[in-house]
């Protein structure tokens, strides 16, 4: 795939003479004053971590593997500057390890993928918890219309929308909970979370009894049942996990 950079250029309001009027000059000075700053376009190593970094968590790319830069770059449509930029912050994640003069190395393990499992349920499971003691009845009715769709999309067969789904459910938990510490920590997961779930939701039963666990999460939030929300969501994301584990590992 190649990626495309765009940059967006601010433009100073043109110098006046000294003759110009108050008026124009305050609306210079207004328009100087910036309410909302200029979108941000994501950096071509930022698109290339993000893509590598899904690849080792799905097990597109081995542990163990060696990565070859040239040909990751060729594959990416990309030159090897922003790759090795990209490599030396999957190897900060302890996703690569990289040897002076022999190259860089897959090396996300079944210990590492148990530790992020681990991390998630925990978040996971308490926002949970207090979404069924916090949430407004109006975020009940926005869970419910999550599952609904869920249980339609399962008929189609359609993956990446129940991926979409599934991603969108907890979203919708994340919001109902109030809890803005826990999900700025969450947030730090997600790329893990995502890549995660292709492989985990690649298999048909397993679509079927995650379905199944999320609607009786919904059950028990809306019932403002906070222990079993919070035990129900440990399961789920424990037992994804595992099945992560064995399927790419």
């Amino acid at each position: 795939m190649t990626y495309q950079i765009f940059e967006f250029t601010k433009v100073s309001p043109a110098s006046g003479d000294d003759g110009m009027d108050g008026h124009v000059a305050d609306d210079r000075e207004q328009r100087s004053e910036r309410v909302l700053e200029p979108i941000r376009m994501r950096s071509l190593r930022e698109h290339i971590h993000d893509e590598l970094r899904q690849a080792i968590i799905s097990g597109r790319l081995k542990t163990g593997a060696k990565l070859n830069e040239r040909q990751l770059a060729a594959d990416l449509g990309t030159s090897t500057s922003p790759l090795k930029e990209a490599l030396r912050q999957l190897e900060a994640e302890g996703l690569v390890r990289t040897e002076p003069r022999r190259g860089s190395y897959v090396t996300f393990s079944p210990r590492q993928a148990e530790e992020m499992t681990l991390a998630r349920a925990a978040l996971e499971s308490i926002i949970a918890r207090q979404a069924a003691k916090h949430a407004p009845d109006a975020a009940f009715a926005r869970l419910r219309a999550v599952v609904d769709k869920m249980r339609a999309v399962l008929e189609t067969g359609s993956v990446e929308q129940l991926i979409a789904l599934n991603e969108q459910f907890h979203d919708t938990i994340h919001e109902a909970s109030g809890c803005d510490y826990l999900r700025r920590l969450q947030n730090a997961q997600r790329t893990y979370d995502h890549a995660a779930r292709i492989t985990v939701l690649s298999s048909e039963d397993v679509r079927r009894a995650s379905f199944h666990e999320h609607e009786a999460i919904m059950e028990a939030i809306v019932a403002r049942n906070e222990d079993e929300a919070e035990r129900l969501m440990r399961q789920h994301i424990m037992d994804a996990g595992k099945t992560h584990i064995e399927l790419v590992f």
